[in-house]
């Protein structure tokens, strides 16, 4: 139990600290996309801007708006965090070891949970656009996560198990994301809407919503949903990377192409996030309901047939 919380804390800060750089590679990255540099000023090439944003948001008076319901308002950021968090204990950690092979369930739950801390955020702030905001977050977190489910079963359908580790160690000889090339675009492209990144960015729609359902926060509350949305980015990199790309961690090569494979999908959505404009909220809901639905059922049934004939 010991060795199983410190390794969960342990996580826990390490996600944290990867979240503050993450944030400067994704300014530096969006500058060098519009030919400029980006954070530049504070210490040597601007490494330490991360921390000096910490200091200024956490130190910003908490302004506290009239017309709020004030303890789930100040609370629907922690619980964002909290569930934010609670993925990485995911991560190759003892606990894992001691789920019995039940790490995929752990994540459907965590991940389904996290809706409702967008919801009370816009709700509980009495605005019209932050409840418009996260009307928008809602209908496309739930959307998404269909499409999420089922790419998954996908994954375990060739596995033959619900354990994270054991997907990884299936992948020894050869990738999934190589027999499951399209199912690998669409998880893809459902992580970008499921944490609503640009061009899927419908919750936090500036020139209609001003800033989506965070628009009453500011300071600390605003600091806090901001580390859970990048800790959400960098678990699903995670995520990608061991579902489709995975290898065996213990192995120093192996292990090293890991994590390169990771800060590549993380880079990723920055990529994105520089290249496309932000997709319309219809043509948004026609992509998940009348394109990848039809197509992820599709393949999951050949997979499912397939893994029977060979088995047979």
């Amino acid at each position: 139990m010991i060795i199983e919380l410190l390794s969960g804390l342990i996580s826990f800060i390490c996600a944290l600290v990867s979240v503050a750089f993450f944030t400067l590679l994704e300014r530096k990255g969006l500058g060098y996309f519009q030919n400029r540099k980006g954070p530049n000023k504070v210490g040597l090439m601007g490494l330490p801007q991360p921390l000096a944003d910490a200091i200024k948001l956490f130190s910003k008076e908490m302004v506290k708006p009239t017309l709020v319901n004030m303890f789930p308002f100040l609370l629907c950021p922690f619980m964002s965090l909290f569930l934010g968090l609670l993925l990485w204990i995911l991560y190759n950690n003892y606990f894992v070891c001691s789920m019995g092979g039940l790490s995929v369930l752990l994540f459907l739950c965590v991940s389904s949970l996290s809706v409702y801390s967008v919801m009370g955020a816009g709700w509980f702030s009495n605005s019209k656009y932050a409840l418009l905001g996260s009307v928008r977050a809602v209908a496309q977190s739930i959307s998404y996560e269909v499409s999420m489910s089922l790419i998954l079963l996908s994954c375990l359908v060739l596995v033959g198990s619900l354990s994270i580790s054991l997907i990884m160690k299936y992948q020894f000889y050869v990738w999934v994301g190589f027999i499951n090339f399209f199912m690998l675009l669409m998880w893809f492209v459902s992580c970008v809407a499921e944490t609503h990144r640009a061009p899927f960015d419908f919750a936090e729609g500036e020139s209609e919503l001003v800033s989506g359902f965070n628009v009453e926060y500011g300071g600390v509350g605003f600091a806090i949903l901001f580390m859970a949305e990048y800790s959400n980015i960098l678990f699903m990199s995670v995520l990608l990377t061991s579902l489709f790309c995975g290898g065996v961690l213990y192995v120093f090569f192996y292990g090293l192409f890991f994590y390169l494979m990771i800060g590549f999908v993380a880079f990723l959505f920055i990529w994105v996030r520089a290249s496309y404009p932000r997709y319309r909220y219809d043509l948004l809901m026609y992509l998940i309901w009348k394109s990848y639905l039809p197509s992820v059922l599709n393949i999951l049934v050949f997979l499912v047939m397939l893994v029977y004939i060979l088995n047979f």
